[in-house]
């Protein structure tokens, strides 16, 4: 059995839930399994290294702490933004989630956590930030 190591191009089922069980993301929930290259970006570097020495057929269970899955929130990533900025097809309302264009022109989701008069707080910080998750594998291929 092919094991994984680095570079290895990695078909896999993977579930990623909160510590009271409930999930946070699954491919499983779309029947389709993910497909990715080791150090490829699609996952951290953390969520990497459960999978190191893993083989076809196995399957593994994580818990990795904040700092080691989405990291911390950071304050710096909350934002106070105009509401007029906020019209149309994006209305400012609390916990809905908005893409802002980046820097790069790549696409940022932010959360608003709350509408105040005429300032709307939006938070970029990953949603899992700051959470222990479980992260669970089933590895359906390696080459």
């Amino acid at each position: 059995m092919t094991q994984i190591i680095a570079n290895s191009e990695v078909i896999m089922h993977f579930t990623i839930k909160m510590e009271d069980g409930s999930v946070a993301d699954s491919t499983k929930t779309s029947g389709k399994p993910a497909k990715m290259v080791m150090g490829d970006g699609s996952l951290t570097e953390n969520f990497e290294k459960c999978l190191l020495g893993l083989s076809e057929g196995e399957a593994g269970s994580f818990t990795l702490e904040p700092a080691d899955a989405f990291g911390m929130p950071n304050p710096d990533n909350v934002q106070h933004m105009d509401r007029t900025l906020f019209v149309g097809d994006a209305p400012a309302e609390e916990g809905t989630i908005i893409a802002f264009a980046g820097p790069g022109g790549q696409e940022i989701p932010g959360v608003i956590t709350e509408v105040a008069g005429e300032s709307v707080t939006v938070d970029f910080n990953h949603p899992l930030a700051g959470h222990r998750v479980i992260f669970d594998v089933e590895i359906i291929s390696v080459s």
